[in-house]
């Protein structure tokens, strides 16, 4: 993918991009996992939903979140600085509150770092596109090298 970005260093840049396929909710997880335990669907998708008011609960009271063999989440907040205490203000200052995920890692014998979701991943190119990945060729008129 080329970054389009006017604006940033990296413009003109071309950039791998990963490729998502689909979308997997809360309905189509609680049916896989039903498939794959002795649990309901319906219960399934039930504790699923508590899950996510639960922790959006949490994280607004300004916990931590950990999902043990998952990963934490927390609350980031983004915003603008100032030169001096006094000039900070939440309403002018603050620009953005997001949500920060670090799936959970794990160390191994040999103090190699595991993350959960990304440990099997494989990379594969992606079918080509409409954009032409050929080399330029080069034309030379003897003095100067100019491209076609």
């Amino acid at each position: 993918m080329k970054n389009g970005n006017a604006k940033s260093p990296a413009y003109g840049k071309w950039y791998a991009k990963a490729k998502h396929v689909g979308t997997v909710d809360i309905n189509k997880l609680s049916e896989i996992m039903q498939r794959n335990c002795t649990v309901k669907q319906s219960d399934i998708k039930a504790v699923l939903t508590e899950l996510v008011e639960t922790m959006c609960d949490q994280l607004q009271a300004s916990m931590r979140v950990k999902l043990d063999g998952f990963g934490t989440f927390k609350l980031g907040i983004s915003s603008e600085g100032v030169n001096e205490a006094y000039e900070f203000n939440v309403r002018s200052n603050i620009k953005d509150v997001h949500v920060l995920f670090q799936p959970e890692t794990t160390v191994d014998a040999n103090k190699q770092r595991h993350k959960t979701f990304i440990e099997k991943v494989k990379i594969q190119e992606a079918p080509k596109n409409d954009v032409d990945t050929t080399k330029p060729t080069t034309v030379s008129d003897g003095n100067n090298t100019n491209e076609p």
